[in-house]
């Protein structure tokens, strides 16, 4: 029988557990009003590709999210956070860790995991080639079903990103928004699924280029430099969406979250979000436009950069014709050879070139047969 002194006893005890738990925590920190410290200056650096890849089998890649140790990430309690703007709830909830490591992941996505019958021989090179070129790495392929889930639990604490999610009225549009999602949360590579990994991550970079001081790896996928430009694409220079590897958090990502939430809410709102009425096309919906315009955004933003008087902004300019990669801030920006080897346009290099690291097929799995490249 549960008598009032064994009650005493039992509540006596949780008070006590209590106390000491709060007590064996640091004091929360107020979230800052401005996003990052990251205040860098826009070196612009070039570096050559490394004439001998790496073979060593240390990697800088741990499993996956270690943060510093000496630079310990403190929050504030959530009751305040849901108070704040939609950006500042993502980090928040994610925040960013310039110095820890590349998580160890690959994420892909697929209609069945490699595990089915379904998944189909075509795509079975493909998806090995990661795996094999990146031991020790946790490779998800994650389908439609499971993705679901997993933003579910990843952004339960956002309600505005999961209900933007769940209304997104195409599988391409989630599959999109998908990628940035899980590389804010969780970070590491998303890439494609048609995708080839030609080299190891490990040897996208220099070794002399420490890797803390890099947190958001990106290529270019179109360099126009042709005056119809804008009847092709949507960007003069345009950075391909179908690689990229991330640490966890990265403001560029986060500002992409936020500004496809805000979207697809206010088409929600206004009664036109179908593929019929919406008032954006896919590419800059949630495609490669508006994935471009995140990071330019962010390569401008004085929060983030010391902007000396001036000093002009960074533009397209900046990355046309490139043939090695180029450091901005944070950022490395690899040339178009690095992720689109072999496409025989605007400057590309064929899949052995030093530079060459990810092979894409080009593929278009979401759209219609008729439209598939051959």
């Amino acid at each position: 029988m549960f008598t009032f002194r064994k009650a005493a006893i039992t509540a006596a005890f949780l008070l006590t557990f209590f106390y000491f738990l709060h007590s064996s925590h640091t004091s929360p920190s107020n979230l800052p009003e401005s996003n990052d410290t990251l205040k860098t200056n826009h070196d612009g650096n070039t570096y050559p590709s490394p004439t001998n890849p790496s073979s060593q089998s240390s990697r800088p890649y741990p499993p996956p999210r270690q943060s510093s140790k000496n630079k310990p990430i403190t929050q504030q309690p959530l009751a305040d956070a849901t108070h704040k703007s939609l950006r500042d709830q993502l980090q928040y909830q994610f925040p960013y860790d310039l110095e820890g490591k590349f998580p160890a992941y690959i994420w892909q996505t697929w209609k069945y995991t490699p595990a089915q019958g379904e998944f189909g021989d075509t795509l079975r090179p493909a998806e090995a080639s990661w795996t094999e070129k990146h031991p020790g790495f946790v490779h998800e392929v994650v389908t439609d079903q499971t993705a679901e889930l997993l933003i579910r639990h990843l952004y339960a604490s956002v309600p505005q990103t999961l209900e933007a999610y769940k209304s997104l009225p195409a599988g391409v549009l989630q599959a999109d928004f998908f990628r940035y999602l899980i590389l804010l949360a969780r970070g590491g590579i998303y890439t494609d699924i048609d995708t080839t990994a030609l080299k190891s991550t490990t040897d996208w970079l220099p070794e002399e280029v420490p890797r803390s001081t890099i947190g958001l790896i990106v290529g270019i996928e179109a360099d126009p430099n042709r005056t119809d430009w804008h009847d092709w694409y949507s960007r003069r220079i345009q950075f391909c969406q179908w690689t990229i590897q991330a640490k966890p958090g990265h403001p560029a990502l986060r500002d992409v979250v936020a500004t496809i939430t805000e979207d697809v809410l206010r088409m929600k709102k206004a009664g036109i979000l179908s593929m019929k009425k919406m008032d954006k096309s896919i590419v800059e919906f949630t495609g490669p436009a508006v994935w471009t315009d995140a990071i330019m955004n962010f390569f401008n933003n004085p929060d983030y950069y010391k902007m000396d008087q001036g000093m002009k902004n960074i533009t397209w300019e900046h990355f046309t014709g490139m043939e090695t990669a180029k450091k901005v801030g944070d950022v490395v920006v690899l040339p178009i050879t690095s992720f689109s080897p072999g496409v025989q346009q605007m400057g590309a290099k064929e899949d052995d070139d030093p530079m060459a690291f990810v092979k894409h097929d080009f593929s278009g799995s979401w759209k219609p047969e008729n439209e598939k490249m051959s």
